[in-house]
């Protein structure tokens, strides 16, 4: 009768941490469903980020949620989403400060470290994570053909909830989708950019089509009342006008002839 009594508290037990971890799935998928449905209505990566970075950090409770993003060189990254602190945009970031980041943009791998204060690569930091009252730190890259392009920064307070199993592979998840959410974005800027560069060359065409027809009537203009004039009297007063003066009516003429392509 003992065991049957003890058995019945366990069962109990498990069938809580197992309700728990159901509710807990549920979230993650409402939250991935949450950031479909916020990153669909813009193509702007900055936008894009910001919204991931708000959305973690609610979910979880952090103490920061940021997403940074590689520069050239491999020196230093970019914080372009904060959770925090949303008005950081473009911070740049020397990684010889965050030696979690350094590890995880170099491998390609998620970074976990259970205890921040008393990992020893943190040690230059200690102090500034005593203060935050900081539990743990997860860098998990976002990666675009298997590079690491940037990544997704979480750090819980030491009096929050750790971050699980299943909550490190929910932010995998959220970092594939930011980095094919990156990619569309890049690909509709970099549409953008050529429409605007064939509309300017289409706009500069057209303004110099228009030059030249202004030129061509304003020559048969010239020649209209050239030749209501006496040819021979006109050519004799010709040696005598100066080189400058010459110059200086083209230039007239030519800003005439702008002016007039404008429309």
């Amino acid at each position: 009768m003992a065991t049957t009594a003890s058995a019945a508290p366990d069962a109990a037990s498990l069938l809580a941490t197992r309700i728990l971890e159901l509710e807990r799935e549920r979230d993650r998928l409402i939250t991935i469903i949450d950031i479909l449905s916020e990153i669909s209505g813009t193509l702007h990566f900055v936008d894009i980020l910001q919204t991931i970075a708000r959305r973690l950090g609610q979910t979880f409770g952090l103490d920061r949620s940021s997403i940074f993003l590689a520069d050239r060189g491999a020196r230093t990254v970019r914080l372009v989403a904060s959770y925090e602190d949303p008005s950081i945009r473009n911070l740049v970031v020397d990684l010889a400060r965050y030696p979690e980041i350094r590890r995880a943009m170099d491998s390609g791998e998620t970074v976990f470290i259970a205890d921040a204060t008393a990992d020893q690569t943190l040690q230059h930091v200690k102090g500034a994570l005593t203060r935050r009252k900081v539990r743990s730190i997860t860098v998990v890259p976002i990666k675009y053909r298997e590079a690491a392009i940037g990544c997704i920064f979480l750090r819980t307070f030491k009096d929050g909830e750790p971050l699980s199993e299943g909550d490190i592979k929910f932010t995998q998840t959220v970092a594939d989708l930011t980095a094919k959410a990156l990619r569309n974005a890049h690909r509709y800027e970099s549409l953008i950019k050529r429409t605007r560069g064939i509309e300017a060359d289409a706009e500069a065409s057209h303004r110099a089509d228009i030059e030249r027809v202004a030129l061509v009537a304003y020559l048969q203009k010239l020649l209209e009342i050239f030749a209501q004039h006496d040819r021979t009297a006109l050519e004799q007063l010709l040696p005598n006008t100066s080189t400058a003066e010459l110059q200086r009516l083209v230039g007239v003429t030519m800003a005439v002839l702008a002016e007039e392509a404008k429309g």
